[in-house]
């Protein structure tokens, strides 16, 4: 987290020092440029996003939001028009969609390896789906190995608290124009990987450090929604 920080910073110092040679350079006539061109306003979107693409972890939320950015300032520059945006939305919003969910199960081999190895030994996910609705589940005092969860215009609160959990295990959540809440002991970790369009995963669990303490490996997608874990 420190060197993160660091490296944030660093970058933040970069644009600074650029931004005060190019102002000099305009006062100076050396390189005039107009400061408040058409659209200027939209570089407060991208450049933050920008940083935050190797800085934060949620990068699949920066590059949406550098996608917002550019779109806007190409807008402003009259080379889109409004109507050609307002068509352009949701057939973006579906390739995001399609590209993270792509390039999400390439490279999230561990709870995919789980899932498989419970399909193997024959046990299967709890399922909890509330559409238009809202599910509790409790699982006190049961041995937790994993679940599924969708909440598609509804809500679905899942508590383990009480649960047993002695090894790594799986949840996959679908969170569309609903809401996903995620209660865990205090005994484990938390790993998360989410396919966010418009939602997104929060997640208000501190890991600990040290061995042999299982991790809830917690994946979906969340599209106008969101995910609550803590």
């Amino acid at each position: 987290m420190m060197i993160m920080k660091k490296f944030s910073n660093i970058l933040w110092g970069i644009v600074l020092v650029a931004v005060g040679v190019l102002l000099a350079l305009n006062s100076l006539e050396i390189l005039p440029f107009d400061l408040f061109f058409e659209g200027w306003w939209t570089l407060i979107i991208i450049i933050p996003c920008t940083i935050g693409l190797f800085t934060d972890g949620d990068r699949w939320g920066n590059i949406i939001g550098i996608l917002i950015g550019v779109i806007l300032l190409l807008w402003t520059r009259g080379i889109f028009t409004f109507d050609m945006l307002w068509k352009l939305v949701l057939p973006v919003i579906i390739i995001l969609i399609g590209i993270k969910m792509i390039f999400g199960g390439m490279f999230n081999t561990k709870s995919a390896k789980i899932a498989a190895n419970l399909a193997a030994s024959g046990e299967t996910l709890r399922t909890g789906t509330a559409t238009f609705s809202e599910q509790d589940m409790n699982f006190d005092g049961e041995v937790f190995n994993g679940a599924e969860l969708n909440a598609i215009f509804g809500g679905v609160k899942c508590d383990l608290r009480g649960a047993i959990i002695d090894r790594d295990c799986v949840i996959n959540v679908t969170s569309i124009f609903g809401g996903i809440t995620v209660l865990v002991p205090d005994n484990v970790n938390v790993k998360v990987n989410s396919n966010s369009i418009f939602g997104g995963m929060s997640n208000k669990v501190q890991n600990k450090q040290g061995e042999n303490i299982p991790t809830v490996y917690i994946s979906g997608t969340c599209m106008f929604g969101g995910v609550d874990i803590k």
